[in-house]
């Protein structure tokens, strides 16, 4: 049963997502990621403790104080019963959780700084490559952003039972010396190592905003957990390189537009269409300033380019916007080709070649099982060739799988069978 709105426990969900993986990073870091499933115990009865007495005697002054509190109270009290338990059967024997050795009194704390050590240390250890890269995002969603086994599945599309497999899997690999010393040393700057985990928030990141869900079209708590988490590495000097900035930016413009890709049934608005009032002039001031930051050095990378490709799409329509897009394109798809990158190349050639040459272009590409292809000669025949473009419409709509999305082809499809045929 869903919380009543004005109820002591009604903020609880929200705190879950933020507070979750920031406690439980903590612990691991103080009993090590042998011991994960302790530390995830103990935040998940702090979240228990405080449904029961919250609901009792009404919500603290100061709720994520109280619940810090309470993980510290409880990680002590689970100390102590380990040192009673081993005293009773060996004498003077230290305590020992995963590989760490502990004292009962051992300072830990829950301040700023070691969260947000502790985060970027469990986001290096989460994103081993030891798993591959969609076990390392399943395991993103549970441990950093705190997802249940049921919204994980919701996001691959895939059965729970299966992910519960995946993660099981995954975990088993993690437990390995390498991974307790990612998390022991949590600055591990190796270049393998960084690129694997921009990777996984990139790909995070781009689940929520072009969400494969049957019913979703946007997930802005998937985007607002992979800005977080990528804030937290420019928050440290050996992982504030001008790749994450570069991504930091991208996220900020891409997101700068989340109010204005859905209407108030959740269906997908294309950009054309867009409101731009209801763009974030704040968030692209930010991405602003993280490109500029990633432009510091020589370096170039895919999330450069991607972050001076949505920079162009946020900025006023001029006569050069398109082209400057266009070139941006043309070395993104030298850098890193991808299907999705040919197709958004081609759109960008329409806007500056017209129409007819971005056809070609299209059809070379041979993608006849992609939607995304069809959709796009859609609305590039859509001028000239009213049949075609309603043929290619109605087979992006077979094989469109987001609802959301159908729903919005249906539309324009439907619009098109008002016109005479071409």
């Amino acid at each position: 049963m869903e919380p009543i709105a004005n109820s002591p426990i009604a903020l609880l969900p929200q705190l879950f997502r933020m507070e979750y993986s920031k406690m439980t990073a903590v612990l691991c870091r103080l009993f090590g990621l042998n011991a994960i499933e302790i530390a995830e115990d103990i935040v998940s009865d702090t979240f228990l403790k405080a449904t029961e007495v919250w609901s009792v005697n009404g919500k603290p002054d100061n709720p994520t104080a109280w619940l810090y509190t309470v993980a510290k109270n409880k990680t002590k009290d689970h100390l102590r019963r380990v040192n009673l338990f081993e005293t009773k059967v060996k004498e003077t024997i230290p305590i020992f959780i995963g590989n760490n050795e502990f004292q009962i009194e051992q300072e830990f704390d829950f301040t700023q700084q070691a969260i947000s050590d502790s985060q970027l240390a469990m986001i290096f250890a989460v994103c081993h490559p030891v798993n591959g890269t969609e076990s390392q995002i399943c395991l993103a969603l549970q441990i950093l952003c705190g997802f249940s086994i049921e919204e994980i599945a919701n996001a691959f599309l895939a059965k729970p039972e299966t992910i519960k497999k995946r993660l099981l899997r995954a975990r088993a690999n993690l437990r390995t010396e390498e991974f307790k010393y990612a998390l022991t040393h949590p600055v591990d700057a190796s270049a393998a190592r960084l690129e694997a985990v921009l990777r996984v928030l990139y790909l995070l990141f781009n689940e929520g905003y072009f969400s494969k869900t049957d019913d979703h079209f946007i997930r802005k708590d998937l985007c607002s957990e992979a800005i977080r988490l990528t804030l937290v590495l420019t928050e440290h000097t050996a992982t504030n390189t001008t790749e994450t900035n570069a991504l930091l930016a991208l996220m900020c413009y891409q997101s700068s537009r989340l109010d204005a890709r859905a209407d108030a049934a959740g269906e997908a608005i294309l950009f054309e269409q867009q409101d731009k009032s209801l763009w974030s002039r704040e968030l692209i001031e930010k991405g602003n300033y993280y490109l500029v930051n990633a432009c510091s050095g020589n370096a170039v990378s895919k999330y450069h380019l991607e972050a001076g490709i949505a920079y162009w799409h946020t900025t006023p329509t001029g006569d050069k916007k398109w082209e400057h897009i266009l070139q941006l394109y043309n070395q993104l798809i030298i850098m890193e080709y991808s299907p999705l990158t040919a197709l958004n190349r081609a759109f960008a050639i329409a806007k500056v070649y017209g129409h007819e040459q971005a056809i070609e272009e299209v059809r070379q590409l041979k993608l006849d099982d992609c939607n995304y292809y069809h959709a796009l000669l859609g609305y590039l025949y859509a001028a000239t060739a009213i049949d075609k473009a309603k043929m290619h419409y109605e087979k992006a709509i077979d094989l469109t799988t987001s609802v959301s999305e159908k729903n919005t082809l249906m539309k324009v499809l439907e619009a098109l069978k008002t016109e005479r045929p071409g």
